[in-house]
This record gives structure tokens, C-alpha cells and sequence, in this order.
């Protein structure tokens, strides 16, 4: 029986429609580079404006943009791979709704400060979703200090409307009228919904209030990512609702800036660190300490490593619970060998002269005087520090008192000014000090900047960032098929949500002259079923960590031989979350399979679970693309209108399958075929 579902010797194999990246790249470039020309106030102090967002455009295409994995200093370290615009198969587009989530700080303030090329690539996802036909629907929050002309929707769209130079039409009805939500649409290309500032459902990642935000929605489009830290229901929440989540183009573009700022690619790498409150960024100077050649402290934080060291500091501007913390900073600097740097000395005021500046060393400051800034001496040891740096990450202000500082943040960007010159990478994280080098480079255009520096921190700490984990994840690594497989062009057959590989081990054994894949999101079950193919010597089976159901097509369409078969079984059998066991059947999954799978290709459901399988097959039947039918021949018609398999057409039963069977439950099977 399996050699007559699984012959390959009729089956050939058919395209993906999926644009090439030289195609994507040539639209991107024009259509792009036409629109930063018409933005005249795109120069100004920004002169290069035009050409770092050509630069930006190339950069999308590079290759490094592809996310490949790292190991640094030993540990797996990276943000996680998610599926972008720019990946998304163009046509997939037209007649499509799509929601864009936009940053207002980007798209809604005047146009000045570091912000205007990053507004360009936002816009250009707006006007790249419009001239590829989707309707596209935006959202975001605002207030006064966004933009004091915007008062209302009505004057954010003619705003909006000035900016992408598109006709932007303000939607006049609440979230939850779908009906006039469609009428809209009808008469114009691009819509903006109410504004979400202080939307307590939209703070509480409300369910009901996403999916009203996402009602007749077809792909999330996230812009947002100064959010990304936050759980918003229109970051998070709407997500769930939509066949495809991706990353925007400006989106991406940060995404990529943050994976290069902590790179340890280029050495001597030294973060420069100024603000406060270092117990709560513990974690993230820990990582720091643990992968950078260099730390120096020109912030509030410097106190408490001078505290640690024994210097005397005011006791209130001492962080007792943290004291622990900078010691053990301390010691990792030193058992790594690496320069831990504090000031030496402070350039202080009084109260008595506040227009006169003293100096004195970092212990020894008189009574009635106040450090705001650093000290000669301190700048000197700085400058001798990064000399030599190839590499820099200045994260946080300058700054020592609430009083603010005189000169140091300036002092310091002439340093880094030079440093820039010799071919030195320096990235600057954090509002105060982006204005800075805004306010006093001569090469704002050298510098990578970020100004939300809080989810920075929040990677540094190794946490998740919610806004970036509910987009589709695309998988990051180069697979190398020869090295998987004895035979790498054999017909492959891919069982998705393998669990501990019982189904493909007894498949791989049985038929040698196929190649096994098992996608599995349990990394502990797959590093197992990879343990034991090594120790049982099979050299037609493999394994992947994954979510097939937003890495399937870019990890399937990459194997040099036919996909024949695709099985699904039991996906999920957590019975107190009845509404994630179907979870992994979502339309970007089967639209993917449609695809791949040669012509009479097989897809193979069941569960143990009537209703779980009957929505399995409605998925299929409903984004199947005209290309898959059911195989009714082979099914029991006692069992339904549409027919059960009544036998295992395999012969080679899973774990669970077993478990179902031994206690006298039925199993729910299907079969479908690939239609010329």
C-alpha cells in the first residue's frame, strides 16, 4: 500500500511562484529611490539623507539581512528570525486587506532629526503595499507631544496624505462597525482607523479589541517597532487573527541595525554606558561584560560602580540593592581581562557659584559641590581607550546630575567623530544621546541611531520582544542537504509536528530510496531524534526545530529533490487549550504545501479528534489554490459525508496514533492528492 501512495516515479516536479530577489530588488530601488527624490526636505543638515536610504535599499538585499544564527562567546545569540515584506510573494498582495501598524514618532512628527530617513522607509511600505493592489488600512496612537497640529483623525490623514503624497481617507466609524469598516475601503486604497492613545483594550492586548481591529484583515504589516517590548493587541494581539504576520520594511531595517550593534564581528568593541539605574540592567551590562573588549560608565551607573570599588559616593545617589550587581560586573572584568572604566574625575558646580565649574578626582569632591559632568582626566583615559576601537556602542546620556551636564556629551561626540573617520563602526542607542550627535557631528550619516533604547535593554537581557515574536518566524540557517542526507535528491517526505520521531524512524527504515524530515517546534524531542539518527546510523532521516507553519516554504523549497508527501498528525493534543490544536493548519501552511508538493504529491491528516481533523480539512480545502482534492477512493463513507480512512494507509502507526488505538478510540484520516 505505501508504494502505491508514495511511487515517485510519477511525479515531476512544479515551480513555486515566488518572485526572484533581483526582481524584488529592482522595484524596490526604483520605486523608492524616485520617491526620497521627490522628498526635498529629506536635505537640509541631512544632506546624505538621499544616500543613505539608497544605502538603506541596498541593504535590504544584502545578504546578511537573512539572519543567519551566531554563536557569540560560546552561547546562541540572536533576535529571532521573522518573515519580512520584502519576503512576501508580491502578487499575494493584490486585492489583499492589510493592516499596517505605523510608529507615529516616525510618520507623524515634522520631519527633522534622525528621524527623516527612517520616515522614508516607513512611508515607503505604505505606498509599496498600494502599488502592489492591497487595501490598506493604518493604525497607531498619537497625542500632543507626537505632533501639536494633529488634533484629531481627519487631520492625521491630511497629514499623512502630505507625507506618502497618497490619498489617506479617515475612517469616521468605530472599530467594531465592520459594515462601514468595508464601505471604506470601497472608496479609497488607504484608511486610517481612530487613534489608540490610552485605549485601555489596546494596553491589556484585549482579544475581543483585536480581533475587531483585524476583522476582515488578511495580512498584518508591523512598522511599529519602537513597541516591540510592549504586548499590544495591535502589535500582538491582531497577529492571531491574520493569515500572515511580516515585518515592514523600516521595521526590518532597525531589526538588522540592533542584530549588527551587538555583533562581536569587529574588535577592540567597546560600549560606551551612560543613564541609570543598574540594577534593573543588570542582566543586560552582564552581557555586555561577557562579549565586549571595554566598558565605560559616563551615567548615574558610574556611582554605583565606584560604590563597588570602595570609593566614597553621596549616599543618595548610592543604589544599595544594586551593589551586589556591580561587583560581580567588577570580577567578570577582571576575570575576562577587559578594562571596566569610571570617571577619575568630575568637573562639579556649587550651589554658592552655580556659573563657575571646578575639577576634582572622582573621591575627593568638596563639600556643597555637585559632579555634572566628566573630568579632564577621565576623557583622557576615554580617548586612550577607544583609540584603537574598531567597533562602539554608546547606549544612554551623559549625564551625572538632574542639573544635566556642561560639555561632555559634545567632548564625547568629537571623539567618536574621529574614531568614525578611521573606519570605526559606532552605533548610538537612546534618545539624549542621538540628539547629540544630531546637535554636534559633522558625520550624522556615519552613525547608526536608535532612540528607543528600552528594547535594547530587553534584548541585552535576554528576554523576548513580544511586537517581534507574533510575526511569522522565518527559519535563519543555510541548510546544507548533503550533509543531512546520504542521497540529498531522493523524494522527500515531511511530517510536521514529528514529536519524538517513532513515525519517521519506522518509515526511514522501512523505505530507503526516501529521504524523512521531521519539523518539530520541541527542540529537547528533536535533539534526541537527531542523537539517536547518529547513533542508529539512518542516512535518510532528519530533523529541524522549527514552526513549520511560517518556515515550511523556506526550508521545503530549498531541498534539491521532489516533495512527495506531507503527513500531519494529531496536531497538538493538549485538551485544556482546545483552540490551539488546530493551530499549525493556518492558511501561509497550506498555501505553502499547495505549492511545493509535485503533481499526485499526497497530504496526509488525522487526529484523534473529529473536529480537530475536520478543521484540518477545511483549511486545506479552503486555501488549497484549486490544487489538492480529497482522495475519495481510499476513504470509509460509514464515517461522514466526507469519508474517514478507515485504515492507517502507511502501515507504520505514530506513538500517539498507537496510544488512541489501544484504548479503543477511533483515529479521523484523510488523504489528498496534487491535481495538474
Amino acid at each position: 500500500m505505501m508504494s502505491q501512495i508514495l511511487n515517485p516515479l510519477h511525479f515531476h516536479t512544479k515551480p513555486c511562484l515566488k518572485p526572484s530577489n533581483s526582481e524584488f530588488h529592482s522595484y524596490y530601488s526604483q520605486t523608492a529611490f524616485k520617491f526620497l527624490r521627490r522628498r526635498k526636505h529629506c536635505y537640509g543638515p541631512f544632506g546624505s539623507c538621499l544616500r543613505e536610504n539608497r544605502e538603506v535599499i541596498d541593504d535590504i538585499q544584502n545578504p546578511l539581512l537573512q539572519s543567519k544564527a551566531k554563536f557569540i562567546d560560546g552561547e546562541f545569540y540572536s533576535l529571532p528570525p521573522v518573515r519580512t515584506l520584502r519576503e512576501f510573494p508580491k502578487e499575494e498582495l493584490f486585492a489583499k486587506i492589510v493592516l499596517v501598524r505605523f510608529d507615529s514618532a516616525i510618520l507623524l512628527q515634522d520631519e527633522q532629526g534622525i528621524e527623516a530617513c527612517a520616515r522614508a522607509n516607513a512611508s515607503f511600505t505604505i505606498r509599496y503595499l498600494y502599488e502592489t493592489g492591497a487595501k490598506v488600512i493604518l493604525l497607531s496612537n498619537w497625542n500632543a507631544q507626537t505632533n501639536s497640529k494633529l488634533h484629531d483623525v481627519v487631520s492625521v490623514a491630511e497629514f499623512l496624505s502630505s507625507v506618502l503624497e497618497l490619498k489617506v481617507e479617515p475612517l469616521r466609524s468605530s472599530f467594531s462597525e465592520r459594515q462601514s469598516n468595508i464601505v471604506e475601503l470601497e472608496k479609497s486604497n488607504i484608511i486610517l482607523w481612530d487613534n489608540l492613545f490610552e485605549c485601555k483594550p489596546e494596553l491589556a492586548n484585549c482579544s475581543k479589541f483585536a480581533k475587531q481591529l483585524s476583522s476582515g484583515v488578511d495580512i498584518f504589516v508591523n512598522e511599529a517597532f519602537s513597541q516591540s517590548h510592549k504586548i499590544l493587541a495591535s502589535t500582538v494581539g491582531v497577529a492571531s487573527f491574520c493569515y500572515a504576520s511580516v515585518a515592514g520594511f523600516h521595521f526590518e531595517q532597525v531589526l538588522y541595525q540592533l542584530k549588527e550593534a551587538t555583533r562581536t564581528n569587529k574588535n577592540p568593541f567597546v560600549a560606551i554606558i551612560g543613564g541609570g539605574k543598574l540594577l534593573e540592567k543588570a542582566a543586560a551590562l552582564h552581557s555586555l561584560a561577557s562579549r565586549c573588549d571595554g566598558l565605560v560608565f559616563v551615567g548615574l551607573m558610574a556611582y554605583q560602580i565606584m560604590h563597588a570599588c570602595g570609593l566614597p559616593v553621596p549616599p543618595n545617589l548610592v543604589e544599595h540593592a544594586a551593589l551586589k550587581e556591580a561587583s560581580n560586573l567588577l570580577q567578570l572584568a577582571r576575570e575576562r581581562g577587559v578594562p571596566l572604566l569610571y570617571p577619575k574625575d568630575f568637573l562639579c558646580i556649587s550651589g554658592r557659584f552655580p556659573n563657575q565649574s571646578r575639577s576634582f578626582p572622582a573621591h575627593e569632591v568638596l563639600e556643597g559641590w555637585v559632579p555634572v559632568d566628566l573630568g579632564p582626566n577621565t576623557f583622557t583615559e576615554i580617548s586612550s581607550l577607544l583609540l584603537k576601537c574598531k567597533k562602539i556602542l554608546w547606549i544612554g546620556p551623559v549625564q551625572f546630575s538632574i542639573r544635566g551636564q556642561l560639555s561632555g556629551a559634545s567632548k564625547l561626540v568629537m571623539m567618536l567623530d574621529k574614531l568614525i573617520q578611521s573606519n570605526c563602526d559606532v552605533t548610538v542607542i537612546g534618545k539624549m544621546a542621538c540628539k547629540e550627535i544630531v546637535k554636534n557631528s559633522k558625520f550624522v550619516s556615519a552613525y547608526n541611531m536608535f532612540e528607543n533604547a528600552s528594547i535594547l535593554w530587553e534584548f541585552l537581557k535576554g528576554r523576548t520582544l513580544p511586537g517581534l515574536a507574533a510575526l511569522d518566524r522565518g527559519y535563519p540557517f543555510e541548510i546544507n542537504w548533503s550533509a543531512a542526507y546520504t542521497d540529498p535528491v531522493q523524494p522527500l517526505v515531511v511530517d510536521i509536528g514529528s514529536g519524538n520521531g517513532l513515525f519517521l524512524f519506522g518509515m526511514a527504515r522501512r523505505r530507503k530510496d526516501l529521504n524523512f524530515l521531521g519539523l518539530e517546534m520541541n527542540e529537547k524531542l528533536v535533539q534526541r531524534c537527531l542523537d539517536s539518527i547518529h547513533r542508529s546510523g539512518i542516512e535518510n532521516g532528519y530533523f529541524i526545530a522549527t514552526n513549520a507553519t511560517s518556515s515550511f516554504r523556506s526550508i521545503v523549497s530549498s531541498y534539491p529533490g521532489e516533495l512527495i508527501l506531507v503527513s500531519i498528525q494529531c496536531p497538538n493534543p493538549d485538551f485544556n487549550k482546545p483552540d490551539q490544536r488546530w493551530r499549525m493548519v493556518q492558511r501561509s501552511l497550506v498555501e505553502a504545501v499547495a505549492d511545493l508538493l509535485v503533481s499526485k504529491g499526497k497530504v496526509s491528516l488525522q487526529s484523534d479528534v473529529e473536529a480537530v481533523a475536520k478543521r484540518m480539512v477545511g483549511e486545506f480545502m479552503k486555501y488549497r489554490k484549486g490544487k489538492l482534492a480529497v482522495m475519495n477512493e481510499h476513504a470509509d463513507a460509514t464515517h461522514g459525508s466526507r469519508g474517514w480512512l478507515k485504515e492507517n494507509p502507511f502501515g507504520m502507526r505514530s506513538d500517539w496514533e498507537q496510544h488512541v488505538l489501544d484504548r479503543g478510540a477511533p483515529m479521523y484520516r484523510l488523504m489528498l492528492s496534487k491535481v495538474d
